[in-house]
């Protein structure tokens, strides 16, 4: 709970050091190990994310990974957009992806 009120108080890096161990399968793991090295203030587009996990035309594959991330914050499936730049597929709406993304000045209000 600290890094949580930490890191909604402006310490962004506050949920890095916490460790998890969110399950899933390999590929999933993969994904979210990726996800947590991407720092706050920073994006990454489905596609390089998919790169980075070890298969370059998995995009939707990892979308669906993203979908079945059981802690979000700490692993932060928000920080992918699409290629363009645009917002798409969040669990907790676009709009709460929207606000933790302006929240870590990866987008401007």
């Amino acid at each position: 709970m600290q890094a949580l009120r930490a890191y909604f108080k402006g310490d962004l890096g506050a949920l890095d050091g916490v460790a998890v161990d969110p399950g899933g399968t390999p590929f999933q793991r993969r994904v979210w190990s990726e996800l947590r090295k991407i720092r706050a203030g920073s994006t990454i587009s489905y596609g390089n994310l998919a790169e980075r996990s070890g298969n370059a035309l998995a995009r939707r594959a990892v979308g669906a990974a993203n979908a079945f991330n059981p802690i979000p914050l700490f692993i932060p499936c928000h920080r992918v957009i699409a290629s363009d730049g645009s917002l798409h597929g969040y669990g907790g709406g676009l709009e709460n992806k929207r606000w933790l993304l302006v929240h870590e000045g990866a987008f401007l209000a």
